[in-house]
């Protein structure tokens, strides 16, 4: 690049070139050029967030007589302009930056400095104006609260529930089908398929139940608490005008939190919201495992379901068809176990007064709810809605299934029943066949007590 595509900028290190087009400054372009380590950049979400606060803090400052309307009207308007989507490529640093986020504080800070500058025509200074009665250790902390808080209810709630109702009326249609239940991956005692699915249903309504649990610590922000918590530079009422504002903006009871040391120090509320994340997590895992076993074959597995075939499994072998989904929503789940363990590191990285581990944080918790929001819906639309089943299958299995002897335990006893079931195993009979041979209970009585879908019924069998 040439001169002609750079303009100098100034900041408190001194002079240094700024792409031309930029709306950003000197802070955010020292940062570019301190780490370019990744190639991530902030979430959307979290830019939203930040603008967020400074279009609040514009307005709350200019209520308590702080900002002049004129600037404080530009900078709300240059904020709106973010959170409509705009400008999304001014916001380039790396999210391994300094580990307050005083980099992408700044950088949002000088991108609505120049759209206000430009909006009211006289100057709007980044730290002075955008930022007054902030620092970068409340405003990021803040931010962090503010996007989580926002992605949870707008996205991953209704994916959660979205699924849990597609399961719940799955379940419903499939109520009447009865297969062979598995404990340790082996033949167990029969199971309605409805059954098999209400237990999934009712993993996505806990874990809903669980966010919803944590999201009163999530609720409390620590803007107001400025550099270390003492609220220096801060108006006394800025914190709670603060709070009011983001809440009356998004419709969620933020509040200033009890302790602003606290909140600067410590991330406890991102740690616990993300162990809430790695459950669910851990409950998409199962879900997409057991639909896979339950996929597979066609011909050599278990074969119980055909999932919808959404496109060529093999570059060599013709006919192939993969579980797809279920494989991605397991790749998500494993990726969010592992920002909880990288978020729990960072959690803990808060050195006396300050956390400086934040834009990771921020990174790793947006990008968990993102990835289960999107991965929760898709394995509802795609996987679990129109899955067919295979009763031909179940019924077969069912059939020559030595466990249902079971049943008959309160009459005959364990080991007379594991005698039958060895018989019927060893065989390959059914195990009324067996059992009518080998006891003395009539073809009439066994069939009804061995009766599968009545042995999904639970209880003593009479």
């Amino acid at each position: 690049m040439t001169t002609a595509n750079f303009r100098i900028e100034k900041d408190s290190m001194g002079e240094l070139q700024v792409p031309a087009e930029a709306l950003y400054g000197a802070q955010t372009q020292r940062a570019v050029e301190n780490f370019p380590i990744s190639g991530l950049a902030m979430p959307p979400a979290f830019i939203r967030a930040v603008a967020l606060i400074k279009q609040c803090a514009a307005c709350v400052n200019r209520d308590l007589g702080l900002l002049d309307a004129a600037r404080a009207d530009a900078i709300a308007q240059a904020a709106q302009r973010l959170l409509a989507g705009q400008h999304a490529d001014q916001f380039p640093v790396d999210v391994f930056q300094t580990g307050s986020g005083t980099s992408i504080n700044m950088n949002v800070n000088e991108v609505i400095a120049t759209l206000a500058s430009r909006i009211c025509g006289q100057t709007v200074s980044a730290n002075d104006d955008v930022n007054m009665g902030q620092s970068s250790n409340d405003v990021i902390p803040t931010a962090i609260h503010v996007s989580a808080a926002l992605s949870v209810h707008e996205r991953l709630i209704p994916a959660l529930e979205h699924l849990q109702a597609t399961l719940e009326y799955k379940a419903r249609s499939l109520d009447n089908v009865v297969k062979t239940g598995r404990t340790h991956l082996m033949d167990a005692m029969p199971i309605r398929m409805g059954q098999e699915l209400s237990g999934w249903a009712l993993q996505m309504q806990k874990g809903v139940e669980r966010l919803r649990a944590s999201l009163p610590r999530v609720y409390l922000l620590a803007q107001g608490g400025t550099a270390v918590g003492t609220g220096i530079n801060a108006h006394p009422a800025f914190a709670s005008r603060m709070a009011d504002a983001l809440a009356a903006v998004t419709g969620i009871p933020f509040a200033p939190n009890g302790s602003f040391f606290e909140s600067l120090s410590a991330q406890d509320a991102a740690v616990e919201l993300s162990g809430q994340l790695k459950v669910i997590a851990v409950s998409l895992m199962k879900i997409a495992n057991d639909l896979r076993w339950m996929n597979s074959g066609p011909l050599a597995g278990l074969g119980e379901i055909e999932l919808p075939a959404l496109q060529p499994g093999s570059s060599i072998m013709p006919g192939k068809v993969n579980p797809v989904m279920p494989e991605a929503t397991a790749m998500v789940a494993a990726q969010v176990m592992g920002n909880d363990t990288t978020i729990t590191i960072a959690g803990q990285s808060g050195s006396f007064q300050l956390n400086v581990m934040l834009p990771l944080i921020a990174h790793s918790l947006l990008q968990s709810i993102e990835l289960l929001a999107n991965a929760t819906r898709l394995l509802a639309d795609k996987a679990v809605a129109d899955f067919t089943v295979r009763e031909d299958r179940l019924q077969e299995a069912l059939a020559r299934n030595p466990i249902l002897i079971t049943a008959l335990n309160p009459l005959i006893g364990y080991l007379k029943a594991a005698e039958i079931a060895k018989a019927a195993y060893k065989t390959g009979r059914p195990i009324v066949d067996a059992a009518a041979e080998m006891t003395n209970i009539s073809r009439e009585d066994l069939e009804r007590l061995l009766d599968p879908v009545r042995l999904t019924e639970g209880g003593i069998q009479k």
